[in-house]
């Protein structure tokens, strides 16, 4: 993800006592952002937040910083979404399978707090039992197959949510009917 590392977000949230990861901190962002993409930021940082210590303003704007690059992302047609996990430089890949789980129950979150999903397409609520499922996934991973198991599910999860996105913008567009 473009200036924004997992490092330093994961240091802002420990700091802060969040009681959240910088995953599932992302997650939730995005998540939020998928139901409505005119969310502010201050609407995730107070959930973000909830239970959590006072932020300094530098930190802060670190994180409204994280907030516009996912807004930008996820409106801009150059598909150049990307999950907000320790790169493998920075963690062991167990430690990314629990990020990316981390960030999937983020992400249930987030949809959670805005949308009623009776509306979905059958498409839409499969991508959301998937991401259900992701939440499981086991962390003891290691190896080749592991690492390409977790390249697969991560794109897979980057690609839903573009289509996740879309789909709920095409439905919150559609006429209502007066009865």
């Amino acid at each position: 993800m473009e200036s924004m590392s997992y490092p330093i977000i994961n240091e802002i949230v420990v700091k802060s006592d969040a009681e959240l990861s910088a995953a599932q901190a992302h997650g939730m962002a995005t998540g939020m952002l998928c139901i409505n993409e005119q969310t502010q930021s201050d609407t995730w940082l107070a959930e973000f937040f909830l239970h959590g210590a006072e932020v300094d303003n530098n930190d802060l704007a670190t994180l409204e910083d994280l907030f516009e690059i996912t807004q930008s992302q996820l409106t801009s047609d150059d598909f150049d979404f990307d999950l907000l996990l320790p790169s493998d430089d920075e963690a062991l890949l167990s430690e990314q399978v629990e990020a990316l789980s981390y960030w999937c129950q983020g992400f249930l979150m987030g949809i959670s707090f805005a949308h009623d999903s009776s509306e979905w397409s059958k498409e839409a609520t499969e991508i959301l039992k998937d991401i259900v499922e992701f939440t499981k996934l086991d962390t003891e991973a290691e190896g080749e197959e592991d690492e390409s198991d977790f390249m697969e599910i991560s794109e897979y999860i980057r690609s839903a949510v573009l289509l996740l996105r879309s789909e709920i913008n095409t439905i919150d567009e559609r006429p209502k009917t007066q009865g």
